[in-house]
């Protein structure tokens, strides 16, 4: 992790019923620093409202001249971002752990 910057992992799920706090963490870590990377390898279920979360802290990381980095993707949260063409605006590479590469070949 470089100086100046948050890791935050997102375990579970981020479906509406977690938006409200989920929203309220990743904020408040945006905030702390210039640099968030976001873990998303532990989210097993995402819907739309939780894709929209991640789309208001990438806005917002813009706004405020930070950077936002999701370091890691899970099936689930790679399936959401392929289906909603979503890969440019985030402008992170999609990294699978090998865990669950080896989970959806195994």
């Amino acid at each position: 992790m470089a100086e100046g910057g948050a890791r935050l992992t997102i375990d579970g799920t981020l479906l509406i019923y977690d938006a409200e706090e989920i929203k309220r963490r990743l904020i408040d870590t945006l905030h702390s620093g210039q640099l968030l990377e976001l873990d998303l390898s532990h989210v097993n279920e995402i819907d739309t409202a939780g894709v929209q979360l991640l789309m208001l802290v990438k806005q917002e990381s813009l706004r405020q001249e930070k950077t936002l980095r999701i370091v890691a993707h899970s099936p689930a949260v790679q399936e959401v971002i392929e289906f909603y063409n979503l890969a440019a605006f985030f402008g992170d590479p999609l990294v699978i752990p090998a865990r669950d590469r080896e989970q959806e070949h195994g």
